[in-house]
């Protein structure tokens, strides 16, 4: 209550300083289609800058069971350096990253990220050093780090708090569906033979791909074919997002008043002022943020269940591959376990929105994917090993939308507050 207390305080300062009389009640029906335009016009584009972000981040899990490694000449740790060094620049543009959202607009800004990315996925095809990776890894990082955060800034200036849980559950599940598509374009992608890139001749200069000259280096279509998709949707993204409510081309006049005075009644709402876009910055919600006790816990919360997410997308495939299977056989049982992820991630967004419970959800996401880790590490049958991939995918990606839908929940002004946490969620790595 004394948290609420103080955001109206603050809300009714700026109001009074604007000079902005509160808003009556809204049309329902027109509401309703309103929110039904901006789940057909704006979520599906949310769920594909999720995907392809999730997609160009772990692809590299595909192509290090594509001969990866030997080609490279990577040995010892250095693999996993490769994968830590993407999230030092991914954490640290991560808030400077959601200010510039505000200042250059999110329809414009999140989609050049993804076409900055989606260049980088496609220069990590080039690659022929162990330097190089490290390198284009970083700049990976650093066009990725900005999304997570703008896409939920972004969902918060449509859709009012309660509208909220549906929809960003619905582009988290774009994460374990990109598992699964992604296990199997690599398996197509690997077996292109095409301009030399099927074979490790061009990386003989590496001393270790010399004992595996042998092998085919089937990993850089991976890189090549995904990047040039994501650069395409993200040229596409560009052209079609809106920044607000009020630019949105698919409203009519009546459409874009009532979807800005919906996000003025609601609590959470982007602003109170009548454009969202004059929304200013206030060191009054960094403070907020800091020393609210709610987002600090759902910070930790948001820490402890990103880190097996991203563990598990990266080292799926490696993991499959040590139970004994080949290469393709390897990458083809990637799907399944994602699937089962990504019907868990859907079921339990609807059932935690239906029931208004996330404790109950988020437990029993820890339980599944505590029997699974046993399976994979006590198992002593590839079948009961693989096996525990079901299990660990179903309770990771399933309390994954759960535990941001309580973060949102908690915060109830779209500046820096959606800011903070995120950042500490990010720091997994």
């Amino acid at each position: 209550m004394e948290l609420e207390s103080d955001i109206r305080k603050g809300e009714h300062e700026n109001n009074k300083a604007d000079g902005i009389e509160d808003v009556g009640e809204v049309d329902n029906l027109t509401s309703r289609r309103v929110v039904r335009k901006f789940d057909l016009h704006i979520m599906p584009w949310l769920f594909g800058l999720w995907f392809f972000a999730a997609l160009d981040r772990a692809n590299i899990g595909n192509a290090q069971i594509e001969n990866l490694s030997p080609a490279l000449g990577l040995v010892g740790n250095d693999f996993n350096v490769c994968l830590i060094v993407f999230y030092v620049p991914y954490v640290l543009v991560a808030l400077p990253s959601n200010w510039l959202v505000k200042h250059f607009g999110a329809g414009r800004y999140l989609p050049t990220l993804v076409i900055a990315w989606g260049i980088v996925d496609v220069c990590m095809g080039t690659v022929k050093t162990y330097h190089g990776l490290i390198v284009a890894r970083i700049f990976l990082g650093l066009c990725e780090g900005g999304l997570i955060g703008g896409l939920v800034i972004y969902i918060a200036m449509f859709y009012q708090r309660h509208e909220l849980a549906l929809r960003i559950s619905f582009f988290f599940c774009a994460s374990p569906f990109s598992g699964f598509a992604g296990g199997l374009l690599a398996t197509g992608l690997g077996q292109i033979e095409y301009g030399g890139y099927n074979s490790t001749s061009h990386l003989l200069c590496s001393k270790v791909a010399v004992v595996f000259a042998n092998k085919d280096a089937e990993w850089p279509w991976i890189f090549f074919v995904e990047g040039a998709i994501t650069i395409l949707f993200g040229m596409a993204a560009f052209l079609v997002l809106p920044h607000t409510p009020g630019s949105c081309k698919f409203l009519s006049a009546e459409e874009k008043a009532v979807a800005t005075k919906r996000m003025q009644q609601d609590s959470q709402g982007a602003t109170i002022r009548q454009d969202i876009a004059e929304e200013s910055f206030s060191w009054y919600w960094v403070r907020l943020a800091l020393f609210n006790p709610n987002t600090l816990l759902l910070s930790v919360s948001n820490f402890l269940i990103i880190t097996p997410i991203y563990s598990f997308s990266l080292f799926l495939p490696t993991i499959i591959r040590a139970l004994g299977y080949q290469a393709v056989i390897a990458q083809l049982f990637t799907v399944p376990p994602n699937f089962v992820g990504f019907l868990f991630c859907v079921a339990t967004s609807y059932a935690s929105d239906k029931l208004r419970l996330r404790g109950v959800f988020m437990l029993a996401g820890n339980a599944l994917a505590i029997i699974g880790y046993v399976m994979l590490l006590a198992g002593k049958s590839s079948a009961v090993q693989y096996a525990g991939t079901f299990f660990v995918a179903a309770g990771i990606y399933g309390m994954s939308p759960v535990s941001c839908i309580g973060k949102c929940e908690t915060n109830l002004q779209l500046t820096p507050k959606i800011d903070f946490d995120g950042l500490v969620g990010e720091q997994s790595w």
